[in-house]
């Protein structure tokens, strides 16, 4: 049986603000990629994240971003790359350290938001998040958006990647996410989204929004948890998914 993670980006609340419904997200998920304080979170939501993730079998993964609170981290800051990378260790550090607070540990790496989008295109960005990943931990994995600058970057600095696929967003026919603000970029549709993951997964590659095939291997299909909708996507997923002959396991589990 061939096994596919399924992934959200949690823990995207602040103080009493909250985003998205983490509990019920982690009852669906296999992989959970946790805010670090910089587009979101807190240490005492990243705590309750990373317990509940631990109790419900959940891996879990650093979601790291520019330092942008006001915009949740969807504007690029003119950072260097080597400031970047320093912001990316310190985040991880952060999440590591309230991961094993918290009875879990973080296995992965994800970027979140503006820091993804130049990551997915610029290598000197990707390469100072793997050089940031490498230094902290190397054994753990960059999530990475397929056939972007990403995997690269993860490959030269001798960190696995682990390929993903969004099931929510839409691609150019270039393979990459069609921005936000663009018409059609957000799938709303649970059952289409559904189908289309299926499609990707028999084919083996990236659909774009003109109907054009990118050969690519898939790891992990992410569901944004910040829509309306996502823990019903999510579920729907889930179950075509399942029974499609689909085991859902986690790309990155605990190590010993």
């Amino acid at each position: 049986m061939a096994s596919i993670d399924l992934n959200a980006d949690l823990g995207e609340g602040y103080g009493h603000w909250r985003m998205g419904d983490d509990e019920a997200m982690l009852g669906v998920v296999t992989s959970a990629n946790v805010a670090c304080g910089f587009h979101a979170g807190d240490p005492e939501i990243m705590a309750r994240c990373f317990a509940l993730a631990a109790q419900r079998g959940v891996s879990v993964g650093a979601h790291v971003s520019f330092p942008d609170l006001a915009g949740f981290g969807r504007r690029r800051i003119p950072f260097t790359p080597l400031e970047i990378e320093r912001l990316v260790a310190y985040q991880i550090g952060a999440a590591q350290a309230l991961a094993l607070y918290s009875g879990h540990m973080i296995t992965y790496v994800k970027c979140h938001g503006a820091l993804a989008n130049v990551a997915e295109r610029e290598p000197d960005v990707a390469m100072a998040v793997a050089r940031a990943t490498l230094a902290v931990d190397a054994r753990l994995t960059l999530l990475t958006i397929a056939r972007s600058e990403q995997v690269g970057a993860a490959e030269r600095a001798g960190l696995r990647a682990a390929n993903e696929i969004f099931a929510d967003r839409a691609y150019t026919d270039e393979g990459r996410l069609k921005p936000r603000g663009e018409t059609g970029a957000v799938i709303e549709d649970a059952d289409w989204a559904a189908a289309r993951v299926l499609a990707m997964l028999t084919e083996q590659a990236l659909i774009t929004e003109s109907g054009k095939r990118l050969p690519t291997p898939i790891d992990s299909i992410c569901v944004h948890g910040d829509s309306p909708h996502a823990v019903e996507m999510a579920r729907r997923l889930s179950r075509g998914l399942t029974g499609a002959g689909y085991e859902l396991a986690a790309f990155a589990p605990p190590w010993d």
